[in-house]
């Protein structure tokens, strides 16, 4: 008997000493979610799964869910420091007094959104540009390979997603041509979403020539944090001179579509000051993945011809930045808005503060349309985004679901003074987590030209009344509100 209470003592005491550090390690967890002051939506969304599902909450906290935004990983003062990088952008691009912005009409809305680009994120304004919108992957990839083509001094590319099919295997034959005519070309790639780029394909291109860097690499993506922190952006910059930037991956879907029909998207092309800023970010993070290569020389940011006035800023937000820049634009020209605000987005998770943003719009007279995918790539998110449906509808938003394929587009038009094009989505993930680049334009003739497509783009879509949608079956509305709960976490 007295053995037997020996041998229990014994046996239970390492397992007291178990549970007490495993207590502990999750509560640890907890108060880390809660001092890293993120979304408190967010946050409480982490400390559910963690106090629900304790070991396995801690192990996603710990591969996915880490705020590193102010971590030393993401730190590239370094850079932002370098003067005489900053002095090629800045070159030149002193506009902000320029006399020559009263010719810009678009230009007095917005003076405010101006100043806070300017203040949270160092986005100089640009004047003289000439933007041609590129409407869907047949129209992108001709002017871009063109321009590629034409290349004689450098070709620097950044992209999410570059495919091993058809569409990225002419445009690395390309790189591997212009780089053997002696042009300088480098190719970021991101490891997740190029997850599927062949490993072959990358040594051909070096060994032509290219100098080709992936983005945080990874070896496991679904065991690794930085799967939670990737390179969105789409960025091509040839020559100094001419660029590209918007939605469109280097892949064949965009021409050919998918199971859920044809892919629609938007891209930009721009020529002029401009294109300094989209060559500083793409020499910022070549600089993150090469730190001993600063590419600060002069023949990086030839000076424009372009004297067409076209105002611009080109804004980049990610893990690295202090403020979620283009978020806070979104919001500064929501609140802002005086008549019309048409938004088009695949992923649509909005914060807080900008959904608000948007209701108090509607709720005072403004028109708000939110155009969304009827099909989506990812299903979880689809829900999610589902799940805003209703409370938008109560506030007097227009909803529509877009049936002609999948819209991947990501466009804001507002009051047809200020447009967006990017690569951000309207989702926490692309505020906070993902490296992202927009084009903010305060052009009346490009922000008519958006307007008009997505206008068109309204006739291929099904608009959604509070009544039919509240008819829906009851377990789409379980669905929605699961995946909303979950989609801080996605």
């Amino acid at each position: 008997m007295g053995l037997g209470i020996v041998m229990l003592w014994v046996v239970g005491w390492p397992k007291a000493i178990f549970t007490a550090l495993y207590v502990a390690l999750t509560l640890l967890t907890i108060v880390v979610v809660i001092h890293e002051k993120r979304d408190p939506v967010k946050a409480l969304a982490w400390i559910v799964v963690i106090a629900s599902i304790p070991a396995l909450g801690m192990l996603l906290y710990v591969l996915v869910g880490r705020n590193l935004r102010k971590e030393k990983l993401f730190n590239r003062k370094e850079i932002i420091d370098a003067k005489h990088l900053e002095q090629l952008c800045s070159e030149q691009i002193d506009n902000i007094n320029n006399p020559e912005l009263e010719k810009a009409d678009g230009i007095d809305r917005n003076r405010e959104i101006i100043r806070l680009l300017l203040n949270n994120s160092k986005a100089l304004l640009t004047l003289h540009n000439r933007v041609k919108i590129l409407n869907n992957g047949k129209e992108t990839f001709t002017a871009l390979f063109e321009a590629c083509r034409n290349a004689q001094s450098s070709i620097h590319l950044e992209y999410y997603i570059f495919e091993n099919d058809r569409i990225g295997l002419r445009l690395a034959q390309i790189l591997m041509e212009r780089a053997q005519a002696g042009v300088e070309v480098r190719l970021i790639y991101d490891a997740v979403g190029s997850w599927g780029l062949n490993v072959g394909l990358v040594r051909r291109m070096r060994r032509a020539g290219i100098q080709v860097e992936c983005f945080m690499p990874v070896v496991f993506p679904w065991l690794t944090s930085r799967v939670n922190y990737r390179n969105h952006r789409k960025i091509v910059v040839v020559d100094g001179k001419i660029a590209f930037t918007g939605g469109i991956n280097i892949a064949e879907r965009y021409l050919t579509g998918t199971r859920f029909g044809k892919w629609r998207d938007i891209h930009l092309k721009i020529e002029g000051e401009a294109v300094r800023m989209l060559q500083a970010i793409f020499i910022t993070d070549w600089y993150f993945l090469q730190p001993q290569e600063l590419l600060d020389n002069a023949r990086y940011f030839p000076p424009s011809r372009i004297r067409t006035v076209s105002p611009m800023q080109i804004v980049s937000s990610g893990p690295d930045s202090d403020w979620a820049a283009i978020m806070q634009a979104f919001f500064a020209a929501i609140s802002k808005a005086r008549d019309r605000i048409y938004i088009a987005s695949p992923y649509f998770m909005p914060n807080a503060s900008l959904l608000t943003a948007m209701k108090v719009a509607a709720l005072s007279g403004i028109d708000v349309r939110v155009m969304l995918p009827a099909r989506s790539d990812s299903k979880v998110v689809l829900w999610a985004t589902r799940s805003y449906v209703s409370e938008l509808l109560e506030a007097g938003i227009k909803v529509y679901f877009y049936q002609s394929g999948f819209n991947h587009s990501k466009v804001i038009i507002i009051d047809g003074t200020f447009s967006s094009v990017g690569s951000a989505n309207m989702d926490i993930r692309s505020f906070e987590d993902n490296f992202e680049v927009s084009a903010i334009m305060y052009d009346r003739k490009i922000a008519g030209e958006l307007e008009h497509l997505f206008l068109e783009d309204l006739k291929h879509s099904t608009e959604v009344t509070l009544e039919a949608w509240e008819a829906r079956p009851g377990y789409h509305a379980t669905f929605e509100s699961v995946a909303r709960l979950l989609s801080p976490l996605l």
